[in-house]
């Protein structure tokens, strides 16, 4: 079964609009792993307008799942909070200080050299490394260069064509799947999978282990509930 790993940034955006501790992060990750979900994820970014560093130290000791820390290497303050947490595994991804959300994937031949020694440096304490690709098979073949153990499909792209043309949404991500695992790399997927999306992706792409997900499945809790709707999505990697 595909794991489902749980962002849940969106929580804390609407914590810090009230500067209190409503909701409350920690609460919340207990929840969503004792509903089922194999993992928790996080994404900080240096300006602290969802999760903080504080906020990750602190999960470090309630998740008893996979922790998934995703964010920028670039940043040495991201460095060094993955190299004190210790998550399961790091996701690398190259979005921008100014950005709201991630939009594109790794070059990874441009920045094959960096993304070596940064990986290099996780792997050395135990982390598990994935980087954050569009569907390109020369960046996923780059990928396979730097000592990733994964690569995460950014799957927006996807999403934005499913309800038009779901076979052709698909194509691209089935190709880069197959060429991943014909490199050894581990395969997980994020970016607008939601329940009208996600069981077409998971049957399509038969090497997937990891899909995090967190503004579709925060979203939908607010209408179905936390509880109900995890296991609405555990229901979809079926």
């Amino acid at each position: 079964m595909t794991k489902l790993s749980v962002n849940i940034n969106k929580i804390a955006t609407l914590r810090n609009a009230r500067g209190h501790n409503v909701p409350n992060v920690i609460e919340a990750a207990i929840n969503i792993q004792r509903f089922g979900a194999q993992g928790i994820t996080v994404h900080p970014r240096p300006d602290e307008r969802h999760i903080t560093y504080a906020d990750v130290i602190e999960l470090k000791e309630i998740v008893n799942t996979e922790f998934n820390i995703e964010g920028n290497p670039t940043e040495k303050k991201f460095i060094d909070l993955v190299l004190q947490v210790k998550p399961t595994q790091v996701t690398l991804v190259p979005d921008s200080n100014s950005q709201l959300t991630s939009n594109h994937g790794w070059d990874t031949i441009k920045n094959k050299d960096f993304l070596i020694e940064v990986i290099s440096e996780f792997k050395k304490h135990g982390i598990r490394t994935s980087i954050f690709v569009d569907p390109i098979e020369q960046f996923i073949n780059g990928a396979q260069l730097t000592g990733t153990d994964r690569i995460e499909l950014y799957t927006e792209s996807y999403a934005n064509t499913f309800l038009t043309n779901k076979e052709k949404a698909i194509l691209n991500f089935v190709k880069a799947s197959q060429l991943a695992q014909n490199l050894n790399l581990g395969v997980n997927a994020g970016h607008d999978l939601n329940l009208e999306n996600l069981n077409y992706f998971k049957n399509n792409i038969p090497n997937l282990l990891e899909v995090s997900i967190g503004h579709a499945l925060i979203s939908d809790a607010l209408y179905l509930g936390l509880e109900n709707t995890v296991q609405m999505y555990l229901k979809q990697l079926l």
